[in-house]
């Protein structure tokens, strides 16, 4: 079974940067598809950036030139590289690795607060 654990959160000015990044432990073969999400207070989680195993990637458009993803794959680790930070990217992000059967496993979370 995978866990992931993320990192890198915290508190940043407007136009500042954070990178993110996501650990996994166990085997991660089976997951053809790596993103992070991300939850502001009172919203629905939502999508920042997914990347497929062949590379194919798609972000929100809200970040999209500013945010981007990648990945190191013999550290098995997932990484978001955020710049130009807003105070409406201010979220709990969370990282996730997903099967070809569409099953997703979840990191805990880690808190990104922009201030004005």
């Amino acid at each position: 079974q995978v866990q992931l654990v993320e990192s890198g959160g915290g508190l940043v000015q407007a136009g500042g940067s954070l990178r993110l990044c996501c650990a996994a432990s166990g085997s991660i073969s089976r997951f053809n598809t790596r993103g992070w999400y991300r939850q502001a207070p009172g919203k629905q989680r939502e999508l920042v950036a997914v990347q497929t195993s062949s590379g194919t990637t798609t972000y929100a458009d809200s970040v999209k030139g500013r945010f981007t993803i990648s990945r190191d794959i013999a550290a098995k680790t997932v990484y978001l590289q955020m710049n130009g930070l807003k105070p409406e990217d201010t979220a709990v992000y969370y990282c996730s690795l997903r099967t070809v059967t569409g099953a997703n496993s979840w990191g805990q979370g880690t808190q990104v607060t922009v201030s004005s």
